[in-house]
């Protein structure tokens, strides 16, 4: 299903809507700008005059409104493993073998049973044997060293870790705002 990035006033992500909650925004005269091409037309019904209802959803929406006011985002966005798959691009930290979402793990840098915590910077993509392998050790400790160090994605980053199937130029503008190292532009 195609998705609607949708922004508040100052052009900031804040959520993926489907096209036919974009409709409802333009429908309340929600919507204070667009970008992109067309992500969806839908046609209504016919009038008198024989004019259809038709509302085009561009792919990119500005909208106002108390539920898009401008917030103190969080510093961080919340870790799942689909995005830290993503982050690190589905490459084992330790061998750099290239595997399927289903074959990885996070893998605590400094484990959890050694006050490691549950954060960007203390997560990596692991393949299920190094995991294993590096067991209860810090990577010095199991003379593993990780090939690439952890960050903290951007909410822009974030918002591309989430979605599947954004449209060229959602991701066009999202990348323009990505920080120029990030492991997304590679």
């Amino acid at each position: 299903m195609r998705q609607i990035l949708a922004l508040d006033m100052a052009g900031t992500p804040r959520k993926w809507v489907s096209a036919e909650t974009a409709v409802g925004y333009y429908a309340r005269d929600l919507v204070a700008w667009e970008h992109g091409a067309p992500a969806a037309v839908f046609r209504g019904g016919w009038q008198r005059s024989g004019l259809r209802s038709v509302v085009q959803v561009a792919s990119i929406l500005a909208v106002r409104g108390s539920e898009f006011l401008p917030l103190q985002y969080r510093r961080e966005p919340l870790v799942t493993s689909e995005k830290l798959f993503v982050r690190d691009r589905n490459v084992c930290a330790y061998c750099g073998g290239r595997f399927r979402g289903q074959d990885l793990s996070r893998e605590h840098v400094v484990p959890v049973s050694r006050s490691g915590h549950d954060s960007w910077m203390n997560l990596v993509t692991a393949c299920r044997g190094c995991n294993v392998r590096k067991g209860n050790r810090t990577p010095e400790e199991a003379r593993m060293p990780l090939l690439y160090l952890p960050y903290v994605p951007s909410r822009w980053e974030d918002f591309i870790l989430v979605n599947r199937h954004i449209l060229a130029d959602q991701m066009e503008y999202l990348l323009a705002k990505v920080p120029a190292g990030s492991r997304l532009r590679a």
